[in-house]
Order: C-alpha cells, then structure tokens, then sequence
C-alpha cells in the first residue's frame, strides 16, 4: 500500500521549494505579494464551500458523520487544512481537510458507490457554481456601478478580489475533477467503469498516488488542467455578458 507519510514528507518538501520560490520572487517583484493577499479571500471561499458541499451531500444521502464532526460548517477554521491551502495559494491548487464520511451510512436507494459519486462530485460542483455567482456579480459590477468607480483604488482591488475568487475556484474544481487518488475525480468515474477495470483500480491504488504525486512535481498537472480551466473559464465569462449585455 501506499506509505501516506512518505507522501506527505514529499509534498513538504515541494511546499517549501514553492515558498522559497515565492518569497524571492516578492523580494524582487512586491506586486507579487499584492497578488497573494488578494488571492487569500478567494482560497478561504473556495475551500470552505468545496469542503461543505462534500459534508452537505453526505448528510443529504443519510450519512452525519460529518455534521457529527462539525464539518458541516461554512467557518474557514473547520475545513482548512495547512500545506493544500498553502499550495493553492502558491501554485493555484491544492485542498481542504478531507470530509470524513460512511458510505455504509448512505441511502439503500442507490448503490454506496453512486453514493460517493455524488458526494466526491459536490465539491468541484459548488466551486464550479461559486465562480458562475461571483461572474454574474463581476458582470454586474461592470453594468451598473459606473466608470468612476470601476476606475476607483476600491472599485479596482473589488474586481480585483472578484476576479481572483472566480479564477481559484475554477482552479480548485478541475484540479479535484483529474481521475487520480486522493482527488474528487478518482471516485466520479468508479460507476462507470466495467467491473475488471473498477478492481484493477482498486487493487493498484497505489500506483495512482505515484503518478499523481510525480505530475505535481513535473508541473504535467498544469499542463492538463489548464485548458479545461481556459474552456470553463470562457465559458463562464461569455454567460456572464450574454446576461448583462455587455
């Protein structure tokens, strides 16, 4: 099986690497670390309700092992976990604390397999409605506040924060979407895999964690997501001025 401490001391390792990386690039470029603070609103958002839409859904289907554990909550505090926020922060993806759930626990009307389905897919879902939200209230912003204050010191850092909030939660939820454990995605497929493929999976989880961990180190997992990111990212966009006629 896989050894999670060892995983754990490798992303430690690249965590620090990427804060190094970081902290120079602020010494030489103090743009940078604007662009940082206003990203922590959008981290805390995203991961916040990424995590409780995991807790809702599970409480939904009949499980409360999750409410039993104060998970669901929309308090940052309860879902942050210290090294995936940080690496959304500094490199545009990471995690929350994992929800802890029963699959046991979940309704008899469905399999506990579409049951995790649906549990592991209302994580990148609020994140992906999250960004439609704060698109429709950039658009807004735009159609109704006025040039002056778009132009404004306040109008701007608003957009500014608004415009990172949406691009984070894209991020965050295609990031979850990739079909590889631990992430959202590896558990979204399992229903629709044929059965010999659904136990080679299972029997070579570990495997997986490898490759996940060596397309993170690579940067490969920037190269996959981000098309999907541009795709969903325009996409949300072009509703959000369709709506507003803008």
């Amino acid at each position: 099986m896989f050894n999670f401490s060892f995983d754990k001391r490798i992303i430690y390792v690249i965590l620090a690497i990427m804060i190094l990386t970081t902290v120079v690039q602020y010494v030489t470029n103090p743009g940078a670390l604007m662009g940082l603070l206003i990203s922590i609103p959008g981290v805390l958002i995203a991961i916040t309700f990424h995590e409780f839409a995991h807790a809702f859904a599970a409480d939904r289907l009949g499980d409360d092992t999750a409410r039993r554990e104060g998970r669901l909550s929309l308090n940052p505090l309860d879902h942050l976990d210290p090294v995936g926020s940080l690496l959304l922060l500094f490199a545009g993806f990471g995690w929350g604390k994992p929800v802890h759930v029963n699959p046991r626990n979940y309704t008899r009307k469905m399999s506990m397999e579409k049951g995790e389905a649906i549990v592991s897919l209302a994580g990148p879902l609020m994140n992906f409605i999250l960004a439609i939200i704060f698109v429709l209230i950039y658009c807004a912003i735009y159609k109704f506040a006025g040039i002056s204050f778009i132009t404004s010191t306040v109008g701007g850092i608003i957009l500014l924060l608004i415009s990172s909030t949406i691009s984070i939660n894209i991020g965050l939820g295609v990031f979850n979407l990739i079909p590889l454990p631990p992430l959202d995605g590896s558990k979204i497929i399992m229903p629709f895999l044929p059965y010999r493929a659904k136990s080679w999976f299972i029997n070579n989880e570990s495997i997986f964690y490898i490759i996940f961990v060596v397309i993170w180190i690579t940067g490969l997992a920037g190269l996959i997501i981000t098309p999907a990111i541009n795709a969903i990212s325009n996409g949300i966009l072009n509703l959000g001025t369709a709506i507003f006629g803008l």
